[in-house]
């Protein structure tokens, strides 16, 4: 089983696209069985909240499958339970690194590092353009499952 946690700030756009954007291709692949896919936050500010409804409606526009779920946030144990914690942003990645320590396993990477690309995946919560994020993601976990070579 390779299990796989996408982090972003608020756990209400970024992260949990990606979660259904991956978790709809393992499936496409036959593979769900094979992953255990969730996300999180680094902050506390959106605990509890659903989905954005700009990333909701994304992933309705591309047929997307999602759940209502609720805004959670990073724990330490969370390094210990999964593979890989792929983070949206490099600012994402020092809140983990902060909430957890070291990373002794390599297990904290950008998502879009998979990719060969060298940027962030902008935040739409700022941006207000989930079409960019929507093609990051895609983008990034594309790539990560050629890594794993599924």
């Amino acid at each position: 089983m390779i299990k796989v946690l996408m982090i972003c700030h608020g756990n209400i756009c970024r992260s949990p696209m990606a979660e259904f954007i991956l978790k709809d291709m393992v499936k496409k692949k036959g593979m769900e069985n094979s992953f255990l896919i969730a996300s999180c936050a680094t902050s506390r500010e959106e605990i509890g909240n659903s989905l954005h409804p700009g990333a909701r409606a994304k992933l309705d526009e591309m047929g997307i499958p999602h759940k209502k779920r609720a805004a959670v946030q990073l724990t330490k144990e969370d390094y210990t339970t999964y593979d890989y914690l792929l983070c949206m942003d490099q600012w994402n990645i020092n809140n983990v690194k902060r909430i957890i320590g070291h990373d002794p396993k390599h297990k904290v990477h950008l998502l879009l590092e998979y990719a060969g690309v060298k940027r962030d995946i902008a935040d739409p919560w700022y941006t207000g353009n989930f079409d960019v994020t929507y093609d990051d993601i895609v983008q990034g976990c594309e790539a990560f499952l050629e890594e794993l070579g599924v």
